[in-house]
């Protein structure tokens, strides 16, 4: 029928209403009243991606509810999502509200098992002129309304088998999992969600909602602040600063009532706060003492609904005030007007607030609501914060050296960026504060597998709450954790942007391609940016190489899900590593039949992978060798082990403070460098002895006795150029400070890079691991492969093709080197010098032509490309015929 409408506005129109009613899968329109509906309420699932020019990023479904008491959506990014629903204050375009937090909250959510999700509700009879308390409970009704119309559209799960909701027509797959959490204005609506999914008989119980009664309680924990910290002492150690023993100068929004604020601002007794405004008040203290400051800020932070003008001003430094917002003009004493470079005598409460945050500082943290700093080339109708237009600054301008974003939306992408360019320490709002979300995503998988406990009655939910309440500085270790390796990665990726770029580029593309990003909404450079960077010899600022890491581990997630190699048995101990030690000793089944076990173990893969291994390594793998992520993440795991990286990698962090934070990236940096050449390695051989592809427990069998006794006295085989390189990396991480047992190890995975080949080629031809060991590195030595493996290893390519022949190099030489050692070791007998040296014999003359061709390039200069690629085709060519 539309084919017969003639006007063009009216077919569009048309055709988006019928995309809407097509992309509708549900709705409680024909319940008849109970648990499924209120009578007057209406909800709608909706697809949102088939919706036609639904704004991007389109969420993967999201609920409508509409009625005469409440309204409001909540969008989803995927089946297993979770995020906050907040009461919004914004009636008209509150879905563009809660579509921005969605994004933020997608890639936050790539710490965590499920994908981002947002909500966000308008109560429509809040009692005009009511006192505090009747808005409240008038707002909590309209949320008890909301939360009830979306359990109703979602599928329950009774005794492990899906149940649909009554009455309700479904036209897409089962879908069981909803979780909430709380935001703006519900922080203390938990038990009432939770009680709401009690009453319906909902199969998550109690983890329906975070954080209520029998939960975490962040504010008390301080989670979310202490997650930004962790990012604040990183900047700061990297330039040189302990923030935990030295002064150092803070200005923020917030108030010390507020969670994050409040928790920021007592998280060290050496801040000097010296400026902070909220809502109400603004705070002065040009010249505070760090003692007397913290003392009463805790004060503060202990009595219920503080505000600054509670700040006892008799504690305040020579000069310093509490203004009110509301006034019309401000009063600057000579301390203030010095502080903050004003230059009148009075101001008005806007320009003050200008004026604290760009102070002359060490710190900007945000606590509070509202976005304050933009891009210069933004306008302020672009940030979509109206209520701050008059204060906001741009990133440029600031003067502070970081900024820690407790709060969310404090500072935009362009700002953020513009920040970077004049040298200043950021990360972005989804990596700093993501330590609440994580702390829920804990609560929740806890509550999943000790629920079966509870329900099989081997746990009683009085014993079940004192075991969570008992735990909470365990799960607070586990969020920190992950809060730390992840800005650990944004600084590895940063110390390496400009060599990268290349890399970084690849992986954005091919990203886009795959419709996961759209770069002018993740904030991610243009084709343009790029070639101006590659021309100014610059990398990715560090908010998009925040955003691209998050990306980054989305995809490899998405892989990991879609692939057999989640359910390998080796894997049980990343599913165990995701819960606190007394739920592994005494659920240790609940856990292997977690209902997330799954989506468990690849959130814990794809985050270890590219915090550990680089933004783009499974994905250079791939592009290489077409092995799939999936395979490369397998391959990950399998030199983890083999080697004993958590242990190195753990080492390395304990050094923080002990040697300079330079030598810590580089001892992470060249860790890297080998888990490359080993997965390559391992990658590079796709089927085990039998012609079946290796699996990850067949990999740790079969390689696994041996390198532990190589790695366990690394130095004994080591001879030549091998054991020169291996002393002098050692004794270098050594002279700086670092552990010697952590500096051999290191040095020791450079030394056997090749330690896969050893172990493979001792397994083929049954000779014992420490002879075969001494064979190769005769044989490196006499053919000047070592050389060859160590030129390779040092050379910086200049572009992705040199750095593909690179790649391709180190596959021919690993192959010539593994011909050579089966075919000297072939004669089962003797020592393995004699083997080594029969064979040098046979082959002297081929030998003493190499020798020639590698001693003249050697004193030619530094070797490129071009010319290490003819050694190895040379190698190749004469050797392999006869081998």
């Amino acid at each position: 029928a539309l084919e017969s409408v003639q006007s063009q506005d009216d077919d569009r129109i048309l055709r988006l209403f019928l995309s809407a009613i097509t992309a509708t899968q549900r709705t409680n329109a024909y319940c008849k009243g109970g648990d499924c509906s209120a009578p007057d309420t209406l909800a709608f699932k909706i697809r949102s991606r088939d919706v036609l020019e639904m704004p991007q990023p389109a969420p993967y479904a999201e609920i409508f509810v509409y009625g005469p008491q409440v309204e409001g959506v909540h969008l989803r990014g995927g089946p297993v999502a979770r995020g906050g629903l907040r009461w919004t204050d914004r009636p008209e375009d509150y879905r563009t509200e809660i579509l921005g937090l969605l994004k933020a909250q997608i890639v936050k959510n790539s710490v965590i098992v499920p994908v981002g999700a947002k909500g966000g509700f308008f109560p429509r009879q809040l009692p005009v002129g009511g006192t505090r308390d009747e808005v409240f409970e008038a707002g909590r009704a309209a949320y008890q309304v909301f939360i009830r119309h979306l359990i109703a559209l979602t599928d329950n799960i009774v005794d492990g088998k899906i149940v649909p909701p009554e009455a309700v027509i479904r036209h897409d797959d089962d879908d069981p999992y909803l979780v909430v959490a709380a935001d703006k204005g519900t922080a203390t609506f938990s038990d009432t969600a939770n009680a709401i999914a009690q009453d319906m008989g909902f199969w998550l119980d109690d983890a329906f909602a975070s954080g209520g009664s029998q939960g975490y309680d962040h504010k008390k924990m301080g989670i979310t602040a202490r997650g930004g910290w962790v990012s604040v002492q990183r900047h700061f150690r990297e330039m040189g600063l302990n923030t935990q023993t030295q002064r150092f100068d803070v200005v923020g929004v917030g108030d010390m009532s507020g969670d994050v604020f409040g928790n920021g601002m007592l998280l060290s007794e050496t801040i000097c706060l010296i400026g902070a405004f909220d809502h109400r008040n603004i705070f002065i203290d040009p010249d505070p003492d760090p003692d007397t400051s913290f003392a009463e800020r805790k004060r503060l932070f202990e009595m219920p609904r503080s505000s600054w003008a509670d700040y006892d001003e008799k504690l305040l430094s020579k000069g310093g005030r509490i203004f009110d917002r509301s006034a019309k003009k401000l009063t600057l004493t000579a301390q203030i007007k010095a502080r903050f470079d004003i230059d009148k005598d009075s101001c008005t409460p806007q320009e003050l607030m200008r004026a604290v945050l760009l102070a002359r500082a060490d710190l900007l943290w945000f606590g509070g609501i509202g976005t304050y700093v933009k891009g210069a080339q933004e306008r302020n109708g672009d940030v979509g914060d109206r209520a701050n237009d008059s204060i906001r600054v741009d990133g440029d301008d600031l003067r502070v050296k970081v900024i820690g974003e407790g709060a969310n939306l404090g500072i935009t992408m362009a700002g953020r960026q513009s920040f970077d360019r004049i040298g200043g320490r950021v990360n972005a709002d989804f990596i700093d504060n993501s330590g609440g979300v994580d702390c829920s995503d804990n609560e929740v998988n806890l509550k999943i597998a000790l629920g079966a406990a509870v329900k099989a009655g081997r746990l009683t939910q009085k014993k079940r709450d004192n075991l969570l309440a008992r735990m909470t500085d365990d799960v607070a270790d586990l969020v920190l954790r992950d809060n730390y390796l992840q800005t650990q990665a944004i600084s590895m990726a940063s110390a390496q942007a400009a060599k990268s770029l290349d890399r970084h580029a690849s992986l954005i593309r091919r990203l886009e391609r795959e419709g996961r990003i759209v770069r002018a909404l993740d904030g991610l450079a243009s084709e343009d940016d790029l070639a101006q960077m590659a021309e100014k010899d610059q990398g990715l600022p560090r908010p998009q190489l925040a955003s691209l890491m998050c990306h980054a581990k989305i995809a490899v997630f998405d892989a990991l899900t879609e692939s057999d190699v989640v359910d390998d048995p080796a894997l049980e101990e990343e599913l165990f590593a995701a819960f606190p030690q007394p739920v592994q000793k005494s659920f240790g089944e609940d856990i292997r039949s977690h209902r997330l076990r799954r989506e468990i173990i690849a959130t814990k893969l794809s985050n270890a992978v590219i915090n550990r291994a680089g933004l783009t390594l499974v994905f250079d793998l791939d592009e290489t060798l077409g092995c799939g992520l999936a395979r490369a993440v397998a391959a990950f795991v399998a030199v983890r082990q083999l080697f004993g990286l958590r242990g190195i990698w753990r080492g390395i962090d304990a050094e923080d403070y002990n040697v300079p934070a330079n030598i810590q990236t580089l001892m992470h940096a060249e860790v890297a460098f080998a888990l490359r050449r080993q997965m390559l390695r391992l990658l590079e051989e796709p089927n085990q002895a039998d012609g079946t592809p290796w699996t990850l427990t067949s990999a740790l069998e079969a390689y696994g006795d041996g390198l532990k006794t190589l790695l366990a006295k690394p130095e004994e085989p080591l001879i030549g150029l091998t054991h020169d390189s291996y002393k002098e990396r050692r004794d270098m991480y050594v002279e700086q400070g670092a552990d010697a047992k952590v500096s051999s190890a290191i040095a020791a995975l450079d030394a056997y890079s090749s330690g896969l080949l050893i172990v493979g080629a001792a397994n083929e031809h049954s000779h014992a691991i420490g002879e075969t060991a001494k064979a190769y590195f005769l044989l490196a030595r006499a053919t000047g492969t070592d050389w060859l493996r160590q030129s390779l290893s040092h050379i910086v390519p200049d572009d992705p093709w040199d750095r593909r022949a690179i790649t391709e190099m180190e596959v021919d030489l690993a192959q010539v080197q593994n011909a050579m050692i089966g075919s000297a070791l072939a004669p089962v007998g003797s020592a393995p010098e004699a083997e080594v040296a029969a064979w040098l014999d046979t082959h002297k003359e081929i030998l003493a032509t190499l020798s020639r061709t590698f001693e003249d390039l050697r004193a030619d200069g530094a070797p490129s490309v071009a010319r290490l690629s003819y050694c190895v085709r040379l190698l190749r060519g004469r050797l392999m015929p006869l081998l």
